[in-house]
């Protein structure tokens, strides 16, 4: 069975099978508010996602730290909560679908950069310790997909059916990260050089704010 945490509305994270009690970032989601039927779940995909566009410098504290909320605490109460539960059931996967802002920072996107690279690294320190309970644990990165949380984005949208199809291949073959299209992959890439040049690049393509 797989379960899905998304982002209606995006203050709360649901997971179907439905009967998660809304989550904040200092609620916790009790073991007890879990269905029956989640406590069979084998996959689970941490999905939610907010943009508020707030600037990190002068924008709203409190819509800064909703993205956080949403991206790294959401998700990781959400993995504290089913971990046990993959455990018993003998390991299973957890895919968390990242994004390219992961590994850098856009104009207009500072918070919800920071709150992927939170949540990116967060994905790496959880896999490093279900290992022990034999969980996988994925990151799957993409550029825009063709989403409402894209909706103002003109640049090139890649068909959001890919994303699961390219992180279902992977776990086939126990693959701790995906990179979906080829933003992502000239982004990784661009990790082990000089980040002026890359910044220089972002600015004239995506412009400055």
């Amino acid at each position: 069975m797989t379960c899905r945490s998304s982002c209606i509305p995006p203050e709360q994270l649901c997971c179907s099978p439905a009967g998660l009690r809304p989550a904040t970032p200092s609620s916790g989601l009790s073991h007890p508010s879990l269905p029956e039927t989640a406590k069979e779940v084998t996959l689970l995909v941490n999905n939610a996602g907010i943009s508020t566009g707030a600037r990190l410098s002068t924008g709203d504290l409190a819509e800064i730290r909703r993205e956080m909320g949403t991206h790294f605490w959401g998700t990781l109460e959400v993995i504290r909560a089913f971990a046990p539960i993959l455990a018993r059931g003998g390991g299973g996967a957890i895919v968390n679908v990242l994004s390219a802002l992961s590994w850098f920072a856009s104009p207009g996107a500072g918070s919800y950069a920071a709150a992927k690279a939170a949540e990116w690294n967060m994905t790496n320190g959880v896999r490093l310790e279900l290992a022990g309970q034999g969980t996988l644990v994925q990151g799957v990165f993409l550029g825009a997909a063709d989403t409402d949380i894209a909706a103002g984005y003109d640049g090139p949208k890649i068909d959001p059916r890919e994303v699961p199809r390219r992180s279902m291949d992977g776990l086939l073959d126990d693959r701790i990260e995906v990179v979906v299209d080829e933003w992502s992959a000239m982004v990784k890439e661009s990790l082990s050089q000089d980040p002026a040049p890359f910044y220089a690049r972002m600015t004239d393509l995506l412009g400055a704010s």
